[in-house]
């Protein structure tokens, strides 16, 4: 929405009250989407790596669509283990793409 605003000179601006969207870039396909159409993947100080659905685990983190080509590549490209620099199990890929078929059957 834009608004009008004046400014001292007497001149009229238009002001922009629109909230910036957050991107992220996805591990998998490398696409840059809003954060919260992603999930984040984060490895703890321990190095415990596990899925952050709120997006606010501190640790390291990365972010990856909810779609099974995402993740699907992210996993034949090992780039969620080498971004996060730890091992991730395959449970971790297997809970994604339960997530992703949720989300997505969820959408109309």
């Amino acid at each position: 929405m834009m608004k009008q605003k004046n400014d001292p000179i007497g001149e009229v601006k238009m002001v922009n009250n629109r909230k910036k969207v957050p991107l992220r870039k996805c591990i998998g396909t490398g696409e840059m989407k809003p954060k919260k159409e992603m999930i984040r993947i984060v490895r703890s100080k321990e190095g415990e790596v596990s899925i952050d659905p709120t997006g606010k685990k501190s640790g390291r983190g990365a972010y990856l669509s909810l779609s099974e080509e995402a993740i699907n590549a992210a996993k034949k490209k090992n780039s969620l283990s080498n971004h996060l620099e730890a091992d991730v199990d395959s449970s971790i890929y297997e809970e994604l793409l339960k997530l992703a078929a949720k989300e997505n059957k969820s959408r109309p």
